[in-house]
């Protein structure tokens, strides 16, 4: 039984098909790559399957359950996160309380009820920060618990989306685009953590990007879309050599290898 099933699903947007009939499933413990040039549909999966736009028609299944019309909170607290490919943080709150407002989403208590909370509420909100360091640990940011997230440099932000994402204990994580606009030492360091995540944590992954590089190197099965269409599926070799793979990116400012 797949974690995730993607059953004919497709969305229209006055007369546009973005996606058409796609039928994709998602394995535990799997890294999935969802590839395809500009406008091919990747970032239109990405909203129904987290509930940001309804689809026209179809179905999205996560454990036996159909969550394709539940609205993006309920979806995350049945665990599915989401990295935006922009980075979505509090500006002017440190990297601590970015984390904290991520772990407060996941529990019954209100960020700002437990700075004026009960002797309880102090109690949990230690265990809260303990968590927090411990997720910062994880994504290599545990230095920077007290800068404010303005001053990050842009592959430390990215690192901080990540781990706000993993306040919230997904299952499967939902990466927009998570190496963009980094160098190539925090490509490599970005695709060591997803790595560690799911050998060591046991996350499931679906990523969305173009870096075709880091793609093929961090991926155990890649689907490509083109113009809302599924056009290829298998191992990140059988891609790279996939005719129709080849002649959807000509013109595409990477190869796929």
């Amino acid at each position: 039984m797949p974690l995730l099933e993607i059953s004919n699903l497709s969305k229209h947007f006055a007369g546009l098909i973005a996606v058409a009939d796609l039928n994709l499933n998602v394995h535990q413990g799997e890294i999935l790559g969802l590839i395809g040039p500009n406008g091919a549909g990747k970032t239109t999966v990405f909203n129904m399957i987290s509930g940001t736009i309804l689809p026209t028609s179809g179905k999205a299944t996560f454990k036996s359950e159909d969550i394709t019309k539940l609205s993006p909170h309920q979806i995350a607290q049945r665990g599915i996160a989401r990295v935006f490919q922009g980075n979505v943080l509090f500006q002017n709150f440190t990297v601590m309380t970015n984390v904290l407002i991520g772990l407060h989403l996941h529990t019954n208590m209100g960020f700002w009820g437990a700075l004026f909370g009960t002797s309880y509420s102090r109690s949990r909100e230690k265990v809260l920060r303990e968590r927090a360091m411990e997720i910062l640990g994880l994504v290599g940011l545990s230095q920077k618990a007290d800068e404010l997230a303005v001053n990050l440099s842009h592959g430390n932000q990215r690192l901080l989306a990540f781990a706000i994402a993993l306040a919230t204990k997904p299952e499967l994580l939902l990466l927009d685009e998570p190496v963009t606009g980094m160098n190539a030492e925090e490509v490599s360091a970005m695709v060591s953590i997803i790595r560690a995540l799911r050998d060591e944590r046991g996350i499931t992954v679906v990523v969305v990007e173009h870096n075709m590089r880091a793609v093929m190197s961090l991926c155990d099965r890649i689907v490509v879309l083109s113009y809302g269409r599924k056009i290829a599926e298998g191992s990140p070799k059988k891609i790279a050599e996939n005719p129709a793979v080849i002649e959807a990116y000509l013109g595409a400012e990477e190869d796929v290898t």
